[in-house]
């Protein structure tokens, strides 16, 4: 049997002619073709992509160190990224974009991608100025001496009120209350584990100790017993 032989017995097995095959093969290469140039013609593809990167240095004085750690964002659009500790920074973003430059202790700078750019990548080397804070006053009165800080320590009126909250405060079932209560910092914390290392390394490849078979522990107990520490009061 030849080619088209089993071609047109495929096609009337699906209930198809030949014409009605190539009137659907044509129809889809249509859409496809249409679909590519539709693809082609949106204002956002490819072409108007820019690969913007660069250098983001102190421009005060001469020296031009970098500005670690520089935040860049794109202005209106809620997405953006950061310079890396030597001041480099590279992003996708598209032409027409405005490009904003924040530092803490620098004043903010903006940049515009040309919108006539035709390359698709942009290197650029951003000066940033710093910026003057200009802090409240403080004034510090110290006491001379201690002998002053006792005197003045001496005469300052304490109130019921905040006596009354310092004895609560201080108080010993508050205390424990929060000694109970209060998670172990980190050298706590690392302190214990050592301890609790240095335990089991003390007696590693054997099994520790009881204090049934301690002879020093025997002789405390017969003391206490002695003493009376386990009569009822």
């Amino acid at each position: 049997m030849t080619t088209s032989g089993v071609v047109n017995m495929y096609l009337s097995t699906m209930k198809m002619s030949y014409n009605s095959f190539r009137t659907h093969l044509a129809l889809v290469a249509c859409l496809f073709i249409t679909g590519i140039s539709l693809h082609a013609q949106q204002p956002g593809s490819d072409n108007q992509l820019v690969q913007f990167s660069g250098l983001i240095l102190d421009g005060t004085n001469a020296d031009l160190l970098p500005v670690p750690f520089a935040t860049i964002a794109v202005k209106d659009k809620g997405r953006g990224t950061y310079a890396d500790f030597n001041g480099f920074f590279s992003m996708v973003v598209e032409k027409g974009d405005v490009i904003t430059f924040t530092s803490i202790g620098y004043r903010q700078v903006s940049f515009q991608i040309p919108d006539t750019l035709e390359d698709n990548r942009l290197p650029i080397v951003q000066l940033m100025t710093r910026d003057t804070f200009n802090l409240p006053e403080t004034v510090v009165f110290p006491w001379p001496s201690k002998e002053h800080f006792k005197i003045e320590f001496l005469a300052m009126d304490v109130t019921s009120d905040m006596q009354r909250r310092a004895l609560e405060n201080l108080a010993q079932e508050n205390l424990e209350r929060g000694r109970q209560d209060l998670a172990y910092d980190g050298r706590e914390s690392a302190s214990y584990y050592l301890r609790q290392q240095s335990n089991a390394f003390y007696h590693i490849g054997q099994q520790p100790p009881m204090n049934i078979f301690n002879p020093l522990s025997w002789a405390k107990f017969f003391e206490a017993w002695k003493r009376g520490d386990f009569k009822k009061k």
